[in-house]
């Protein structure tokens, strides 16, 4: 028997991959799926390789992994490479990196077992098939704390932003249908999941490929209905797929959390035009007002890149000035990264990089003052917390309000007397008293009914 650990990096669409990964692994008997690395003697790297950070964190995780089978301390025997980054440069990688035993695409992530038979009898493998049959559901061993998980709703991408690089990745976009994702629900409801996160490239663009219209409203209506889970939360929306009727369900539905992520990526007309997206200062600036308006206390995420081929600084100013009136809860930005093989990647007028993290600088400025704001106006008040762990180094309580997705929001940091039974994955009210920037602090106030 084998044991085997895996490294996951990137986005949540692609930690999903993973679990699905360790699941056909565990399920075989040659196999022992291990979280400790020091006891593993195959470790899988499971890669992103949307842009050039996210590429260059790969590459220095493989390089680290792969230097452990020279530690005469180390029992690790075998390296291999899937994900993105070796599905988009396949040969190259272990060319560049010989001391992999094997790379795999993602279609290939099926034979995960059988591709692993072949490295243990020290055959080094370079396994690709076509993109579009890499699973999008089966069983999985979540990786997440065991109170929530993400919900992968759709794969790929047809909407062809000219700086992007997952269509030529992941493929066209594919939905799954309706009755299989309640299935996956119901089944996560039972192992105790009470947050669903629900992902895709671009979830409002969900249905279209197999119902012939945007189905997500569709789908939400439906998982509101599964016993046992209490929030449900929605991650990258399109925002010209953002219609009356997701808003509307969205306002009325208590198990959507009223908050909602959309990387809007830039407010510039001129240049949404040249990343093929559509949108102005002007109608965007609607959009965020008629979600506020419609839907009460919304918690609004999104993302910009900063230095896209042909900005200027009469557009990054225009940038700045939309952020200040919009006033984002949450927002991350990014500095342009030019991909090779995307439509962007010959455009004139490239930004310099010092310009582009000059850029960033700013614009991350200018939100933490928002943020400081939005938190200051938070102290007082008691909010709803999903409680998910205890934070030994604080010796506090750890927990997120509806406010905060896993790992890139804030979080809340609070104390319980003994009076009141906190424990992960329990709701709790809790009284703010103050914050540290992004990050709220209180004491627990009873437990939710």
């Amino acid at each position: 028997m084998y044991n085997v650990g895996l490294i996951s990096l990137g986005c949540e669409k692609n930690r999903v991959d993973a679990e699905i990964l360790l699941s056909k692994i565990d399920s075989c008997e040659r196999y022992n799926v291990v979280y400790e690395f020091s006891e593993a003697d195959i470790i899988i790297v499971n890669t992103c390789g949307f842009i050039e950070d996210a590429k260059r964190e790969s590459i220095e995780e493989i390089l680290k992994v792969v230097s452990l089978k020279e530690d005469k301390k180390s029992r690790l025997k075998y390296v291999i490479s899937t994900g993105c980054l070796a599905q988009r440069y396949k040969e190259e990688l272990l060319k560049e990196i010989p001391e992999l035993d094997g790379v795999i695409g993602i279609g290939c992530n099926s034979d995960i077992v059988s591709l692993l038979d072949k490295v243990t009898e020290d055959n080094k493998i370079c396994k690709f098939d076509n993109k579009l049959n890499m699973p999008l559901y089966g069983n999985r061993i979540l990786t997440t704390p065991s109170h929530y998980a993400y919900l992968k709703v759709a794969d790929g991408c047809d909407n062809r932003c000219t700086y992007c690089a997952i269509p030529l990745i992941r493929g066209r976009f594919r939905s799954r249908s309706i009755e299989n994702i309640l299935e996956e629900a119901n089944k996560l409801s039972k192992e105790g999941v009470k947050e669903l996160l629900v992902i895709a490239q671009d979830v409002t663009r969900y249905g279209e490929d197999i119902y012939g219209k945007p189905s997500l409203a569709k789908l939400l209506k439906e998982l509101c209905k599964v016993e046992g889970i209490k929030w449900i939360r929605l991650l990258y929306c399109y925002p010209d797929r953002i219609d009356d009727e997701l808003i509307n369900l969205i306002a009325k539905e208590d198990k959507i959390l009223k908050y909602i992520d959309v990387p809007l990526q830039h407010c510039s007309e001129k240049i949404l035009k040249s990343m093929n997206r559509l949108g102005s200062f002007d109608s965007l600036s609607k959009l965020m007002f008629k979600i506020r308006n419609k839907i009460p206390g919304v918690k609004i995420r999104t993302t910009f890149i900063c230095g896209f081929p042909g900005e200027t600084d009469l557009e990054f100013e225009e940038l700045v000035r939309f952020v200040n009136e919009c006033r984002f809860e949450r927002m991350g930005c990014f500095k342009y990264s030019n991909e090779e093989d995307t439509p962007a990647f010959n455009m004139k007028n490239q930004v310099d990089e010092d310009i582009k993290l000059s850029r960033c600088d700013i614009l991350i400025r200018e939100q933490e003052r928002i943020m400081e704001d939005y938190s200051r106006l938070q102290v007082g008040k008691v909010i709803k917390v999903i409680v998910d762990g205890f934070d030994e180094e604080q010796n506090m309580w750890v927990g997120r309000s509806e406010a905060d997705s896993p790992d890139v929001d804030g979080r809340i940091y609070f104390s319980s007397d003994g009076d009141i039974d906190v424990c992960v994955g329990r709701f709790i009210y809790v009284e703010i008293t103050s914050y540290d920037q992004c990050d709220l602090i209180g004491k627990a106030f009873k437990i939710c009914k």
